[in-house]
């Protein structure tokens, strides 16, 4: 066989597979659908833990069996606040209830992800909403896509007529970087149009990738929240780089996604 016929064959199988990932984190985030609706109360770290785990371990039920049987060699990603490089070979990232917090507020900024990394490359992804019934996914070399309609981002060339965003750090994260995500939200303050602030970050990058908003940066964060971004991101014609522009990767401190046309710009922002 061929090495382009290989090529071919391998595209097809994981274009194929990005269908069925689709499909496990509709039906996560429909079982994630029916417990929304009324503020969870918590007067503790331990109640708000215990009802983090109970809608996550709701949509693990659907999506590890499914995904398992996708591929039942790679290995699983057992925790979603994990950052850094992956050992060699297929791995499934999750984050099944991305905006955990969110849902238990009964606010609507939640997801449902399952991306497939490759030798700590994202190959695939799809990040499903269930309140809008929208999913997103790309491709590796394929592009991204919403409910099948191409994605680009935007055309914005100019900063200060921008769109930007950012999500908060973690409330245990190091107080450096807490600092320095303030620091860098004055100075977006005044350079871009609008600065939104909020989480959880796939979201944010799934708006970028729609050219709906300009760029997202992030300091630290984990595998979970960056990787079905950045792929969707990269797969809509952006530009990807830490906070500095240097080339990202899971291991890097930042996070930069942007139109091309204002990356520049925000590096600067960032930078100073």
């Amino acid at each position: 066989m061929s090495e382009t016929l290989q090529t071919t064959d391998a595209a097809a199988s994981d274009a194929d597979l990005l269908a069925q990932t689709a499909i496990a984190v509709r039906a996560a985030g429909s079982a994630l659908r029916e417990r929304f609706g009324e503020v969870v109360r918590y007067q503790s770290r331990e109640e708000l833990m215990h009802a983090l785990a109970a809608n996550d371990d709701t949509a693990l039920d659907i999506l590890r069996p499914r995904l398992t049987r996708l591929r039942p060699d790679a290995g699983w990603v057992e925790n979603e606040l994990d950052g850094g490089a992956l050992p060699p070979g297929e791995w499934w990232v999750v984050d099944p209830a991305e905006g955990n917090v969110n849902h238990l507020h009964t606010l609507p900024e939640w997801a449902v992800t399952a991306t497939l990394v490759r030798d700590n490359q994202p190959v695939l992804t799809a990040v499903h909403l269930p309140l809008t019934g929208e999913t997103y996914t790309a491709l590796t070399g394929a592009g991204a896509h919403l409910d099948g309609r191409p994605l680009h981002v935007s055309q914005s060339a100019d900063l200060g007529l921008s769109i930007v965003a950012t999500s908060q750090a973690r409330p245990d994260e190091d107080e450096q970087v807490v600092r320095r995500v303030g620091s860098s939200i004055t100075a977006m303050l005044f350079d871009a149009l609008v600065v939104r602030t909020a989480v959880p970050a796939t979201l944010h990058l799934t708006n970028v990738a729609a050219g709906r908003i300009d760029a997202f940066w992030q300091f630290a964060g984990a595998r979970a929240d960056l990787l079905p971004g950045a792929l969707l991101v990269t797969e809509a014609g952006g530009q990807i780089s830490d906070a500095e522009g240097r080339p990202w990767t899971p291991q890097s401190e930042s996070l930069l996604a942007a139109a091309p046309g204002i990356h520049a710009q925000a590096v600067a922002t960032l930078s100073r």
